[in-house]
């Protein structure tokens, strides 16, 4: 039981112990009384948020469970922003699922205990320091989310949807493992120290050292939905359920973003002028098949699909420019910078999804674009924040994803002139990108409703959707103090990274 520090898993911890508890109170809860499962789910958050606080605010590394889980600043950071995405993800959805039988009937209320499962796959992902836990995590999220997107085994669009995510995933897993194995032959661990130790010591095959970053690049570029490996999104945001579209497309991106930075920064630092070549190929392809192909969509889930994937070359954009010929002065710059837009994008996304569950009811999906004609007629308010989150998405000063996208673009620059070519290319394909959501916009305001009905939508909701779109408009104005967390977050947990690499 040496080295078994279990005070860094307290969070982990409780929220498997309270996951469990929940799954069995649910079995024996009415369908009247379900909204009890819902509410020990925001409070089960509620108290994972609370331990991690303290952590949080220490600002130490901790290592435990010999090297194979780490308790630092970014994965502190990344977990309390991913309590905050799934509790709200679970206040938009509430109505939804519970008007669609997601959370009653012959279903129960398998939609919050998955979800649930779901965070801690991501916790154990943004945690991992060895690549057996980094894949278990990966694991236990996707099949929590495969689960979900097949939730309702009434529609023949979520079925279909599962089953591509499933076979696609189950590919990219593949393509992780094998990198992950050639890397394990190469240099004889799994720890990500010990793997920097002997990527560095130039004592190894680099041939196989590069095969393996091949397939662990094309594993991650899967889970991010990068071109060309971005087959998957489209079809599953439009067939997966909205609330379940929300899931994915919430907190998941955040440990995408801590998968890519223990794999690529941590683990494989000496090796990032190979890596970065390849992430210049997909970031490019993803911006300009993104944003092209999403003018072309009358399914707006569909085209925020193909925004995530634009929105995910822009966050490879602030990865690849942290290294400048083996030099790292612009690391902290260019890491915070990515980490700064996948917290911008999630935070923008959940508002959007939150306005479409909004306006959707029982039998009515609110998935076309023609869904949102005249919404300043029918709530002045609610089309206001829908601005404010097109806006931001397309990086409209002086909105939170402005300062993202510009913060990103400040950091390839900071690479020397060589980058400026895809600076150029990022601005023009934004510029592409800006259309799309000006057309929801003009179809608020300039077009004659075609529904009339109210909107109807719970108190907390209401609340929070505004609050969503006010802390959007807020941190586009006032974002140094959440800029100086994550530059802080990525400065002490390389710095302590790296001292332990070179014990």
């Amino acid at each position: 039981m040496n080295n078994m520090n279990l005070i860094p898993v307290y969070p982990e911890i409780f929220l498997l112990i309270a996951t469990s508890v929940v799954l069995l109170i649910d079995m024996f809860v009415s369908d009247a009384k379900r909204y009890l499962t819902y509410y020990l789910t925001l409070a089960v958050l509620a108290v994972c948020f609370v331990l991690t606080f303290g952590a949080f605010q220490s600002g130490e590394t901790v290592y435990t469970f010999h090297n194979m889980f780490v308790s630092d600043p970014l994965s502190s950071l990344l977990k309390l922003v991913s309590y905050v995405a799934v509790a709200m993800t679970l206040v938009y959805s509430r109505r939804y699922v519970s008007e669609r039988g997601m959370v009653s009937g012959h279903l129960g209320g398998e939609f919050y205990p998955l979800a649930l499962f779901t965070l801690l796959g991501q916790m154990v992902m943004i945690s991992g320091s060895n690549f057996l836990s980094i894949y278990l995590g990966l694991e236990l999220m996707s099949l929590s989310l495969y689960a979900l997107v097949a939730l309702r085994r009434d529609s023949a669009n979520a079925t279909e949807a599962a089953m591509k995510y499933f076979v696609l995933g189950a590919m990219a897993s593949g393509f992780l493992l094998y990198g992950m194995s050639m890397l394990y032959g190469a240099t004889g661990s799994l720890d990500l120290i010990e793997v920097t130790r002997a990527a560095s010591s130039g004592g190894i095959n680099a041939t196989v050292l590069v095969f393996g970053v091949v397939f662990i690049v094309a594993g991650l570029a899967f889970k991010l939905g990068a071109v060309p490996f971005h087959m998957w999104v489209p079809d599953v945001y439009q067939g997966a359920p909205t609330a379940v579209t929300l899931l994915l497309g919430g907190a998941p991106k955040l440990a995408a973003f801590a998968i890519c930075f223990r794999l690529l920064v941590e683990a494989l630092l000496p090796l990032a002028t190979d890596w970065q070549q390849m992430l210049v190929v997909l970031a490019v392809l993803s911006m300009a098949i993104g944003n092209i192909t999403a003018i072309a969509q009358t399914n707006i889930k569909r085209m925020l699909a193909y925004s995530t994937i634009s929105h995910m070359g822009f966050m490879l954009l602030g990865l690849l420019a942290g290294v400048v010929d083996g030099n790292l002065f612009s690391t902290a710059n260019a890491y915070s910078s990515a980490m700064f837009y996948s917290i911008t994008y999630v935070m923008t996304t959940l508002g959007t999804f939150g306005v479409i569950m909004l306006l959707a009811r029982s039998g009515f999906e609110a998935e076309n674009m023609d869904d949102f004609k005249g919404l300043n007629q029918r709530s002045p308010w609610f089309a206001a924040v829908m601005l404010v989150l097109m806006l931001s998405l397309a990086g409209i000063p002086p909105l939170m994803g402005f300062y993202a996208k510009l913060s990103v673009l400040q950091a390839v620059l900071g690479t020397g002139s060589g980058q400026i070519w895809l600076v150029v290319v990022a601005v023009l394909f934004s510029l592409v990108g800006a259309y799309y959501y000006l057309r929801v916009i003009k179809l608020m305001y300039f077009d004659e409703p075609q529904d009339s009905s109210p909107i109807v939508a719970h108190l907390d909701v209401r609340v929070l959707l505004s609050l969503n779109g006010l802390a959007v408009l807020v941190l586009g104005l006032w974002p140094g103090w959440l800029m100086d967390a994550t530059t802080t977050a990525i400065v002490k947990t390389l710095t302590a990274f790296l001292g332990r690499v070179v014990q």
